[in-house]
């Protein structure tokens, strides 16, 4: 008999302290309904459902942020309990298939960039408690405005197609020969926190490519980096005590969470509990990750190396230090960053044009910022100056040419954030 998965939201310990605080009421019918609607709460945060549907300094789950995909933006819908204009009025079947099967309250399909291909994998108990914990929030009225994806993506019902190539409706069934916290990782991995959304590389009609599975995508003008346990250009020079400080805090002993990332930290990684952030570690540092190549830096010449490494010792040694080790939690390091030696780099090159500021959380404040150096360096010197990085302290990373940086200004020319 196949064995459905029940993660141990029960066992968390924030539900705990609420229950023994009320243990003069434990079983009561008032009492279950408060720890439902807890466990929604948190399961609310792990699949950071607050992350988009609330609009920068709009009304929390109230909806309107436009969400950015490879064919149009679709815009993210009030999910509060209003009866008109958000969710109140849905049916628990609705909201179940709307969630774990992406199948709106009107029988349309929804479009993947609400992650149901990975909420699947969450139990009809746990999408209830979701609901029970949005029905608890205060219903806000704000109707949702239009999406501007363009024909033919604009037709709903070729979203039948596309389920059929990359969508399977199926809770997470645990790996007997893992252990718990193995098997917690990759439940959050791969179903609530929907990981691969971002770090799983996509195909020409957006479903994930499997044979890739986290090993780093493009995504929003960013490029979210490798995941597994790739030595160059993954975790693999990360502890799993690294990986979980780093979704803890925004912070480690090597990097900082910017962009995208710094706010999902920020709204919820950060949120979660240390034993569930652990368990995430040990999942990801158990992925063998793509086989490295033997990478050299005769791309990149000794006059590119000469001209980015006096570019750095001017502008970016004050912080990061001459052998680019930078201020642990504060100043990542370069020479031991994946980002910086990544195959893709998008990120790094819109963080020297754009400047950037890391995850400020509870337990690290700070959100040290580097500010912008694409109004004072030329596309042809960030190139330089990024080859440096990418090639110097024993690194060896693919050349950048002056275009590739060309091609990022022009993409992100238009963007706010």
């Amino acid at each position: 008999m196949r064995r459905s998965y029940r993660p141990p939201t029960l066992g968390l310990a924030t539900i705990l302290s609420i229950v023994t605080a009320c243990s003069a009421y434990a079983g009561s019918a008032d009492q279950q309904e408060f720890t439902l609607i807890e466990q929604g709460r948190y399961l609310s945060i792990l699949s950071d459902c607050g992350g988009c549907h609330t609009a920068p300094g709009g009304r929390p789950f109230a909806g309107g942020r436009p969400i950015e995909t490879p064919f149009g933006s679709i815009v993210a819908p009030n999910i509060t309990p209003d009866l008109e204009t958000g969710i109140g009025a849905w049916t628990d079947d609705q909201f179940d298939a709307a969630l774990r099967r992406g199948i709106g309250w009107n029988g349309a399909h929804l479009y993947p960039a609400m992650p149901y291909n990975a909420y699947t994998r969450m139990s009809r108990d746990d999408a209830l408690a979701i609901r029970a914990y949005l029905s608890s929030l205060d219903p806000v009225r704000q109707s949702r405005n239009p999406n501007t994806l363009p024909f033919p993506f604009n037709v709903r019902k070729l979203m039948a197609v596309w389920n059929k190539l990359y969508f399977a409706a199926r809770e997470y069934e645990p790996d007997q020969k893992r252990s718990p916290e193995w098997n917690r990782g990759k439940f959050i991995v791969d179903g609530p926190a929907h990981c691969g959304a971002c770090h799983t590389p996509k195909t020409m009609l957006g479903g994930d490519r499997t044979d890739q599975y986290l090993q780093g995508a493009n995504l929003q003008g960013w490029s979210a980096p490798d995941i597994t346990n790739s030595t160059r250009t993954g975790l693999g020079s990360w502890t799993a005590e690294d990986v979980a400080l780093y979704l803890k805090t925004g912070h480690n002993r090597l990097s900082a969470a910017t962009g995208p990332m710094a706010e999902a930290v920020e709204q919820s990684t950060s949120r979660m509990t240390d034993a569930d952030t652990m368990a995430i570690a040990t999942y990801l540092k158990s992925l063998p990750g793509k086989a490295e190549e033997s990478r050299g830096s005769a791309s990149v010449e000794g006059n590119m190396m000469a001209a980015g490494g006096a570019i750095y010792r001017d502008q970016c040694s004050a912080c990061h230090g001459l052998e680019g080790k930078g201020v642990e939690h504060l100043f990542p390091s370069l020479s031991g960053s994946a980002m910086v030696r990544s195959d893709d780099p998008t990120t790094v090159i819109r963080m020297l044009l754009r400047g950037a500021r890391s995850a400020s959380t509870d337990a690290e404040p700070t959100a040290a910022g580097m500010p912008s150096y694409g109004w004072q360096l030329d596309d042809r010197q960030i190139a330089d100056v990024l080859n440096y990085v990418r090639n110097s302290w024993g690194a060896r990373s693919p050349a950048i040419e002056a275009r590739d940086v060309t091609r990022v200004r022009a993409e992100t020319a238009s963007r706010a954030d």
